[in-house]
């Protein structure tokens, strides 16, 4: 970990600065002329959504870390059962203690896999990980609060999907699906912070604040792409024109599910994404967005390549594209729509 963290933030807060700068100067002199009503209600989207998502991206940085300190993957792997069922089951709720955002999942599972873990009890933890957690309950709640049944869809079917996919790697990928480079054996550069700083003897509670500031930026940055991304799209973007596209059988479900892929956001924050397209969209292509979005995304895609063999991130990606389409349409039909 960079102790300097700040300082990545540099090459942005510049340009940034200066774009603000010209703008407080140039708005009011166009206000006369330009109508800035889209630019009004732009800012108050995006603010609402990124001041609501915040305090549950600060609380999930600060149980990741936490986990990635003190939680070693001796333990984690002592615990997994020998019974494939049991292993499944296990991986399915493994989130609910150990609140990892998909973020920092890839890398740990890598050293998962090397020690031993067979891979569809991994592939399992990835996927229901990052939502089965009680951080992303309560984020979703908090979103959805006066729809609750989304709250339980998510859960359930994050559940499913991750417990149905863990099964079919399980019968049919049966060879290594690491890449040579990554199963070499150097782990000690996933995270240089946690060796320098637990090998070192240095405090932990320096350890702790250090690395979920760098968590926190880390994550920060997709959260605010994808606050003006979702901000965007709803002040710019004619509310007839989202209409037709949600009012459509499978369109609804493709668009949000890649717009989740786009986005890449941390699954703390992404309800808050999904609430405001409520009255536009229909609950199962929420809860495809709310449930493909922290399985797979741009951000996380490119991690897994550089983990795992291309052929088994392909497959992979499709086995999650076809059951999280197929789950949330069945339960869109029978239990959100009731």
């Amino acid at each position: 970990m960079n102790k300097l963290f700040p300082l990545r933030i540099l090459p942005i807060l510049a340009p940034a600065a200066f774009i603000l700068a010209c703008m407080t100067v140039l708005l009011p002199l166009a206000a006369g002329s330009v109508d800035l009503t889209y630019l009004y209600t732009f800012r108050t989207s995006f603010l609402g959504i990124l001041l609501e998502a915040l305090p549950f991206v600060l609380l999930g940085s600060l149980l990741s870390s936490l986990v990635h300190l003190y939680v070693s993957e001796q333990l984690l792997k002592k615990w997994i059962p020998k019974n494939p069922a049991a292993g499944i089951l296990t991986a399915c709720i493994l989130g609910l203690l150990f609140p990892v955002c998909e973020c920092g999942m890839i890398p740990l599972i890598r050293r998962l896999i090397q020690k031993g873990m067979p891979v569809y009890i991994a592939t399992v933890f990835i996927l229901s990980g990052p939502i089965i957690n009680p951080v992303v309950f309560g984020a979703t709640y908090m979103a959805f609060r006066l729809y609750p049944e989304m709250v339980y869809a998510r859960m359930g079917l994050a559940f499913f999907v991750a417990a149905s996919i863990g099964v079919m790697i399980y019968v049919t990928w049966k060879t290594d699906p690491l890449k040579m480079a990554s199963a070499s054996g150097a782990t000690a550069q996933d995270h240089p912070a946690h060796h320098s700083h637990s090998n070192q003897g240095k405090k932990k509670w320096t350890s702790i604040f250090v690395h979920t500031a760098d968590e926190f930026f880390d994550m920060g940055k997709y959260l605010l792409l994808g606050c003006m991304l979702t901000a965007g799209i709803q002040s710019f973007v004619a509310k007839e024109s989202l209409e037709s596209i949600g009012s459509g059988p499978v369109s609804a479900y493709v668009f949000m599910m890649g717009f989740a892929f786009l986005l890449s956001l941390c699954s703390t924050s992404d309800a808050f994404v999904a609430q405001t397209f409520l009255h536009s969209f229909s609950s199962g292509s929420l809860l495809a967005f709310l449930v493909f979005g922290p399985m797979l995304d741009f951000k996380n895609t490119l991690m897994l390549l550089s983990v795992f063999k291309t052929k088994f991130v392909i497959y992979l990606a499709f086995l999650i594209c076809t059951v999280v389409f197929t789950g949330a349409v069945a339960v869109d039909a029978f239990f959100l729509s009731q």
